[in-house]
């Protein structure tokens, strides 16, 4: 990617970042959304119906409002990896990262050479579309260009040392409702061990001078996990705050006229 990387380059001078999950296949939403001043969105392909010409579509969306877009993939998958990458995203969030090498062969497919080994095209969108840049968009691509693992298993907490070794990853992402399915009380994402698990994991991260993320499901939480360390914060989904927002004029609506 030769764009500048908004997100990461406001992580890096010290302070975090905002954003939202994206279920929804639109540019026009993301448009919406990113008017607000969120720092990144996330096009979520893991569990979303978007497709990677959609997604090039909502990142253009981002881009014009100063929004880094990021992709989840649905696995690690050179080809997720490598799609994903050449449409323009900022950053690539995956899923399952349970080991040390998980960790390496996503580092592998996100960078190029000598960081990796991603697959190389300047006819691309990262690329701006032109053989001019084929000699610099490597390096800057690799500067550019965050990697983000998703930690949400018992093995990957328990494995979290190992993968902390793998160099060139940016951001530790906590995975709460993945992490208390893997913990016997799925969607208890409250529970001391998944929170108990996340200081831990903050402690380790910042000890190895890297980000750690998760998502906050209401503004106290938010707070809350801003003051554990949370330096990449993602607040709800955009599909649970239109339809809550909805639900909460119908509720008004109904008790009006009872």
């Amino acid at each position: 990617m030769l764009k500048k990387n908004y997100f990461l380059e406001k992580l890096n001078s010290g302070k975090p970042v905002l954003g939202t999950w994206i279920m929804m296949p639109s540019a026009l939403t993301v448009d919406i959304i990113a008017s607000t001043g969120v720092d990144f969105v996330i096009i979520d392909r893991e569990h979303g119906p978007i497709s990677f010409e959609t997604a090039q579509e909502m990142a253009m969306a981002c881009e014009s409002r100063g929004v880094s877009p990021i992709m989840r993939v649905g696995d690690i998958e050179r080809s997720f990896i490598q799609n994903a990458l050449d449409i323009g995203m900022h950053g690539i969030q995956v899923p399952n990262v349970d080991t040390k090498q998980n960790a390496a062969d996503v580092v592998k497919f996100s960078k190029y050479p000598p960081m990796g080994d991603r697959g190389f095209s300047p006819f691309t969108r990262a690329g701006d579309y032109s053989i001019h840049n084929a000699t610099i968009l490597t390096k800057t691509a690799n500067k550019n260009t965050a990697v983000i693992l998703n930690i949400e298993g018992k093995d990957a907490v328990n494995n979290f040392d190992e993968i902390l070794e793998v160099e060139n990853a940016d951001i530790y992402f906590v995975g709460l409702f993945d992490l208390s399915k893997a913990l016997g009380i799925p969607g208890d994402v409250s529970n001391p061990m998944v929170i108990d698990a996340l200081a831990e994991i903050i402690k380790k991260a910042n000890k190895a001078g890297k980000f750690v993320g998760t998502i906050a499901t209401t503004k106290e939480k938010m707070a809350e996990f801003l003051e554990m360390g949370v330096k990449y914060m993602v607040y709800l989904v955009d599909c649970e705050i239109l339809r809550s927002g909805y639900e909460s004029v119908v509720d008004s609506f109904n008790q009006e006229i009872k």
